[in-house]
Order: C-alpha cells, then structure tokens, then sequence
C-alpha cells in the first residue's frame, strides 16, 4: 500500500470523484427529508464505507461514556488533598494549617524595585526573581466602605472578617456592630493561632484579627482584648513583634498607655501567659523548639527598627524571619497530637512605614526579608507532615511608588540606579533620630552642625557626596522635616518617584502556595473574598462567633448616657455603639 506523504493531509487522499460523490449524495439525502422520497440505491463500495463509519461512531462513544464513568469513580472517592487545585471545591476535613501573611503598604512597584536591586547587590542574572514572584497568584481589590483608599484597620477588617467597612475599624462593621474574625473562630474551633509582626502589636493589622474596637487608636483596649480580656476570652496562642510600651503601666519607663493598668501582670497572671521582652528572651525560645505557650513576645517599646538598621543591633532585636520560624516551630510541635493544626497571621508591618517615608532604602530591605520569611513558610509547608497552604497579600499599597522619576523640565530619562540604594546602611529614620540625637546633647554654630550632617550622615551612611548646600542647610534648618528629607535625598538620585506620603488605590498581587481550593482567589479578586477564603480553608464558623460578641456586648444609646472605654468617649462620636459589658 502506498502511504501518504507526510506534507499530505490525511482527509485530503480522497479523489476529486469521491468527494464530488460525496456531495452528491449529501444533496440527494437533503431532497428525500424535504420531500420524504426514499433515497436511490448507493453503490456497495458506498455502503460499506458508511457502515464502517457508523460502527467506529458508535465504539468512541462507548469509549468515551466508559472513560467519563471511570473518572467520575476515581474522583469520587479520592481524597481532596490528592486532587488538583482546579478539582477540588470543598475543604478537606483532615488537620491542616493555615499561614496568612500581609505585607502592609507593598504595591506591585515594589517587587520591580527590590528585584532589580537584588540582581545588582548579589551579582544575579536579569532573570532571577524573588521568591515571591515565583508564587504571584493574582490581584486583590483594596477600597474599603467609606473610601476609595483603604487604610490598614479597614483592609485587615476585609481579611478577617471576610466584611468591607469603614476606615479605622478593628473588626468592626460600618453600623458598629463587631465581626468574629477566622482567627477567633479557629480558636473556637480546636485551633492553636498565633500573630507575627514588626510593629506594634496592637497596631492596625494584628488587632484585627483577635479584638473589636471602633477605632485603631484604641491601642491600650486592644492590648487588652489580645491578652483575653474580652467577651470571647483569650484566642491567641502566641503573639511575637513589638509594642511593649501598650502592655506597661503609665507609672513605668517607656510606657505609652493612658493608665496605670499592667497588661503584662494581667497576661501572666490571670491568662497564663509566658512573657519575654528582650532579646536573650527570645533566643531563649530556641526558634520554637522551647516554647511554653500561651507566649507573648514584646521585643521592642514600639516598631522593630527597619531592617536595614536592625541587623546592625541584631544582638537587640530578633528579625521577622526569625520570629516566623519560631512560631511556625512552636504551633507545630503544640499541634502534633491534635486532630487540628493551626492558623497564624505574620505581617512585614514595616513595609507600609517606608512608603510613608519615601524611603527607597529601608523598603527594599523590608521587602527582601518578607520575601526571606516567605520562603521559610514555604520550606516549612514542604516538610511538615500536616497538609497546609500559605496565602500572602498585601492590605494596600503605600507611597504611591514608582521606579522611575524625571524632573518637569528634563528630556525623557527612561532608567532608574539601584547602586544608589545599594550605598545606604542606614534609614531616614534612623539618621533623623541621630539628627535629632546631636541637636539635644551638642549646643554648637549652625555652620558646624552642617558639616557634622554632610560627613557623618549623608556621606557616611547614605553614600552620597555631591550634597547640594541648599539640601543640607534644610536639614540644618529644619530637623523636624529631616526624616523625609534624607528619602527625598536619596529618592531623586536614585530617580525613584513617589506620589503621595500615604495610601493609593492600586490593586496589590495576591501570592499563594498553592493547593487545595485556591483556585477561589486567582485572578483579580475583592480583599473580602481572600477574608471569605481562609474561614472556608479551615472550615470554621464565623458567623457564630459574630452572634457570640454580639451577645456578650451591649447597645448603648445617647439615652442612656455616655459610657467610656479605652480612653474615648463614644457617645461622643456615634449615636449608638457595641461596648463590652462590665
């Protein structure tokens, strides 16, 4: 038999007849439905070949019907873990753990921006990607109830109630009722929950997920309702970041309560609390495998300094890495006989404080360690024995971030330096505490303060030596301006822009593991539907614990008289309010 050529396509070997009979008979069996004449007799060669076509018809559909029942049996009974991602649509009812990370204020200009810095400080190819990128899941939406730009409390709100409202809400709602949150309700549960920050502890973020107040700057109650003091008692298991002063009396050194309540003594006292506040504390934790939980570590007054100067005072200070992996360690070894794993929330808090600033320097910095306890999330995943998922994103972008930046009146500059960041070791923060520092303990001329600044600030720890005078007289001349001054100085010969010291509305990249049901939040997503996510990963009621504060809360109206808690007058500020009782 002669076979085709391989340039022949195989339906074309017919004949020019065979076809122009083909066709023919295609006609004559249109004429006989229209005018239901039965068909004349087809040629035996004819027939043949339509009975052989029918009989193959007739075997794929059984085999296709055969293969459908086969798949339709094995995806019946196997397990959901053991399916793809795409699959599976409930969660499975195994022990699982759930890490949330937040990378408050990183927009998509800041992976650009700390990648090609990577790439140049470590000697990588135009190709290599942080681990994050490698994990890039989709979008997320970020507006709140009352505005177009969120802001941290509202976004965190979104995450962990699953609910949109107002800014400056803690787990509150825009009729200022409370919303259990995924982290209590994981508690409620059978649960172990934790929370890992670099900020305050009470800040924004974290009070989100374990306290209800109307307002974030209620940041002593919130110490108070994450230590158990609450309608819902204590429903966090570790607690690892900053913001010891929340948690001292008014009456103790570095304290920045309104009162003279201990919330340590009550945390240690009356909930059982283990308490460290220092970094041999910390290390005394060996990385989570001599922990003794419920545990609270304060390891700075207020925020963890910025990583680019925390590794110089890494005798003083534990990174976020490291604190990760310690509470990643402990929640595991408190679970390994437990039919449930745990949730724990970790945030690179000071991500946002450098877009606040405009500070180039310190964010890259702040971006590569989020991106390094990422990548310990992800090594942990792997080696537990616990089916698990790791979902991180950021509540919103801040600083309005863009790598590139051209002056008004100049011809297009299509190029930004990284090898300008690279030359800094030290944050506009940390040099404006140094200027601040000088100016209170050195009286000296104003011509002398402006060498010290130029020698040993900007030349000695942000690598620049072609200061304007105009640039260091400002800094002289207004210290109280100087901690945007050194991000402007480093900013503009980098040529990175910013459009605004606060918040913006863009959509921020959503990463995640990988894994059972996560297809829920690929693509562009709205910030609750990642919220609506983790409660259905774990499995947990919500809802119950939204009718469980609500309970154990009381409606006070302008009739009753103004009630005061935390500090603040709320009668004050709303016609009616949940207040917790007693």
């Amino acid at each position: 038999m002669k076979m085709p050529s391989d340039r022949t396509p195989l339906l074309a070997e017919s004949s020019p007849h065979v076809s122009d009979q083909s066709e023919q008979r295609a006609e004559e069996a249109e004429d006989a439905a229209l005018y239901n004449t039965a068909l004349p007799d087809a040629p035996r060669s004819s027939r043949l070949r339509e009975l052989a076509l029918f009989s193959w018809a007739v075997l794929a559909t059984a085999a296709v019907i055969v293969l459908a029942v086969v798949l339709q049996h094995r995806n019946a009974t196997t397990s959901p873990s053991s399916l793809s991602s795409a699959a599976a649509s409930k969660p499975s009812t195994g022990k699982r753990n759930l890490v949330f990370m937040v990378s408050d204020g990183m927009g998509p200009a800041s992976l650009s921006l700390t990648r090609s810095f990577r790439q140049l400080v470590d000697h990588l190819p135009i190709d290599d990607t942080l681990t994050l990128d490698r994990h890039f899941w989709g979008t997320s939406r970020t507006r709140s109830s009352s505005s177009l730009v969120t802001d941290s409390a509202a976004g965190a709100t979104a995450f962990s109630c699953g609910r949109k409202s107002y800014n400056g809400a803690i787990s509150m709602l825009p009729d200022f009722s409370p919303c259990g949150t995924v982290l209590e309700a994981a508690k409620r549960a059978g649960y172990h929950t934790g929370l890992v920050v670099t900020t305050d502890i009470t800040d924004a973020t974290p009070a989100c997920f374990a306290s209800h107040v109307l307002l974030r700057e209620q940041e002593d109650e919130i110490a108070l309702q994450e230590i158990g003091e609450g309608v819902l008692g204590r429903t966090v298991d570790l607690m690892l970041g900053g913001g010891r002063c929340h948690f001292l009396p008014n009456t103790s050194a570095g304290s920045c309560r309104m009162d003279d309540v201990d919330v340590t003594k009550i945390a240690q006292e009356k909930h059982g609390w283990t308490y460290a506040h220092d970094r041999p504390g910390f290390d005394a934790l060996a990385l989570g495998k001599n922990v003794s939980l419920p545990m609270l570590g304060l390891f700075a007054y207020a925020d963890v300094p910025f990583e680019i100067d925390r590794r110089n005072m890494a005798d003083v200070y534990p990174s976020l890495s490291e604190m990760a992996i310690t509470a990643l360690t402990a929640l595991e070894e408190a679970t390994k006989d437990s039919d449930k794993g745990f949730f724990l929330m970790i945030e690179g808090s000071r991500i946002d404080h450098a877009g606040h600033i405009n500070d180039p320097g310190a964010q890259v910095r702040e971006v590569l360690e989020y991106d390094k306890a990422f990548k310990a999330v992800l090594d942990f995943l792997d080696k537990s024995g616990t089916e698990g998922i790791l979902v991180a994103t950021s509540d919103h972008e801040t600083g309005g971030l863009a790598t590139a930046w051209q002056a008004p009146d100049e011809l297009p500059v299509y190029n930004w330096h990284p090898q300008i960041l690279a030359k800094a070791n030290a944050s506009s923060e940390h040099l404006a505490r140094l200027l601040h520092r000088r100016i209170a303990t050195t009286p000296e001329p104003i011509e002398s303060l402006r060498k010290w600044i130029h020698s040993e600030l900007v030349v000695k720890h942000l690598g620049i030596t072609n200061a304007q005078e105009t640039e260091i007289n400002a800094l002289a001349s207004r210290p109280l301006h100087a901690m945007t001054s050194f991000a402007r100085l480093i900013s503009q010969r980098a040529r990175v822009g910013w459009s605004t010291h606060g918040h913006s509305a863009v959509d921020v990249n959503v990463y995640c593991s990988g894994g059972d049901g996560a297809e829920k939040i690929r693509g562009n997503v709205e910030n609750t539907q990642i919220g609506e996510f983790l409660r259905g990963y774990l499995g947990v009621d919500v809802d119950g614990v939204t009718k469980e504060l609500r309970e154990g809360m009381v409606r006070v109206s302008q009739a009753d008289g103004a009630r005061v808690t935390g500090g603040f007058d709320y009668e004050s500020m709303h016609p009616a309010e949940w207040m917790v009782e007693g």
